[in-house]
């Protein structure tokens, strides 16, 4: 049996040399495209994790940074990221119902 800890996740602003790098080529475009979107894969790792005292009335945090990114160069490439995002979220949503994959 798992414990569920309700923690809050926060992502770190600070930005790697690598994903800078992987941004550069896109950041006149997202300067622009003041609604814009961009897909892309990341990674995330763990920066820090706060637990509260006793006494205090917070939830448990954990922050995040992303430590590597590849954004989509077009539209083809975009889809296909979408595409499996829908699938990932379609198979974290999917828990209990007919359409579950692992029944394990």
């Amino acid at each position: 049996m798992t414990l569920h800890i309700d923690a809050d996740v926060k992502i770190d602003s600070k930005v790697l040399t690598d994903v800078a790098e992987a941004l550069e080529p896109f950041a006149e475009q997202m300067f622009k495209q003041r609604q814009g979107r961009w897909m892309a894969v990341i990674e995330l790792s763990h920066v820090e994790r706060t637990e509260p005292g006793p006494e205090e009335d917070k939830h448990p945090s954990v922050k995040v940074r992303i430590t590597s990114v590849e954004v989509a160069a077009d539209a083809f490439t975009a889809d296909r990221l979408r595409s499996l995002q829908r699938d990932m979220y379609q198979r974290r949503t999917d828990a209990g119902t007919l359409d579950e994959i692992d029944a394990a």
